[in-house]
C-alpha cells in the first residue's frame, strides 16, 4: 500500500532471538557443509531466503534424491525435508540448545539416507536459547524485503555476481560483485590469488546496518567521497561504507535509499577493482 514503510522496525526482543537463530543457522547448515556439492567460494554452506523460510540448497543423497533444511520463521520450526517425502520438524519455541538441534537434524538426515559425518564443532553450544516468535516474524519480513532490494541491485551492478545469501558465520545477508583485478593475499600460510570484489549486505545484530565493503579497499581514493544521506565510510575493524538500518526503518522510501547507497558505493569503488 502506498505510503507504508518498506522496512519495519526490529522487534524489541530481537537481539536475544537473533542469537538463537544464529546458533540454529550453524546447526541447520551442518549437513550441507559436510555433504553438499562443495563450491570453491563456500556458497554451499549458506542459507537462501525463500517464501517458506531460510533454506539450504539441496544436498544430494547417495542413493538418489536430495534433502534440504528450512528455518521456517513464520511457523517457528526447522524442517529437514527429502525429495522422497520424508519430513522431520523441530520447534524453535522449545528452547532446544544448538547442540540438540544440530544432532536432531543430523539424525533426520541419516533417516533420509545421508549418513556422512558432520562437523559437530560447528554447532555444539549448550547455551539457553530464548525465542520470541514475533521477533522472528518481523525479521523474516525485513530480510525478505532486503533480499528483494539486493536481487534488483544485482541487475544494476551487472555480472559477475554471486547469489544473495545468509552466511551462518556472521548471520549477515549479502551478495558479491566481482571485479576483474587479480589480488594476491596470504591465507593459512598460502599465497592465493582471487578476484577483487565488493559485498553488498545487511547485518542485523546490535545496531543493524546495511554495508558495502570493496576489497581491496583504496582508502586514499574513496574516503572523503560523498555518500547518500545517513551513510558514512567505515574504517574500524572492516573497511567500507555503512548505512544504519535506523536511517531507513519506517521510511516509505526505504528501498530506494538502500539502492541509492549501494549504487553510489559501486559507482565510486568499481574502478578501483578493475571494472
Amino acid at each position: 500500500m502506498a505510503g507504508n514503510p518498506f522496512f519495519r522496525q526490529f522487534h524489541p526482543a530481537w537481539e536475544e532471538t537473533r542469537s538463537t537463530l544464529h546458533a540454529y543457522a550453524h546447526a541447520s547448515t551442518a549437513v550441507a557443509r559436510s555433504a553438499a556439492v562443495p563450491h570453491p567460494k563456500w556458497w554451499h554452506v549458506s542459507l537462501k531466503v525463500r517464501p517458506e523460510g531460510l533454506s539450504t540448497d539441496p544436498t544430494p543423497i547417495p542413493s538418489g534424491g536430495a534433502l534440504a533444511v528450512v528455518m521456517d520463521l513464520n511457523n517457528h520450526v526447522i524442517t529437514l525435508r527429502s525429495s522422497d517425502g520424508l519430513a522431520r520438524s523441530f520447534s524453535m519455541r522449545d528452547g532446544m540448545t544448538a547442540t540438540e538441534m544440530g544432532d536432531a537434524l543430523t539424525a533426520a538426515a541419516a533417516e533420509a539416507g545421508l549418513d556422512t559425518p558432520v562437523e559437530r564443532d560447528r554447532f555444539v553450544n549448550e547455551a539457553e536459547r530464548p525465542y520470541e516468535p514475533l521477533a522472528a516474524e518481523a525479521f523474516f519480513e525485513i530480510i525478505t524485503n532486503a533480499s528483494g532490494v539486493m536481487r534488483r541491485q544485482k541487475l544494476i551492478v551487472g555480472d559477475p555476481t554471486g547469489p544473495v545469501q545468509i552466511w551462518p558465520h556472521g548471520f549477515d545477508m549479502a551478495f558479491e560483485w566481482f571485479g576483474s583485478k587479480d589480488v594476491e593475499h596470504v591465507e593459512d600460510g598460502r599465497t592465493l590469488t582471487q578476484k577483487a570484489q565488493m559485498n553488498f549486505g545487511l547485518y542485523p545484530g546490535g545496531e543493524p546496518y546495511f554495508y558495502s565493503n570493496p576489497w581491496p579497499f583504496e582508502a586514499e581514493i574513496l574516503v572523503g567521497k560523498a555518500l547518500p544521506a545517513g551513510a558514512s565510510w567505515h574504517l574500524e575493524g572492516w573497511q567500507g561504507a555503512i548505512l544504519p538500518y535506523a536511517a531507513v526503518a519506517g521510511a516509505p522510501s526505504g528501498s530506494e535509499r538502500v539502492a541509492e547507497f549501494f549504487t553510489r558505493v559501486h559507482e565510486l569503488a568499481s574502478p578501483t577493482l578493475g571494472r
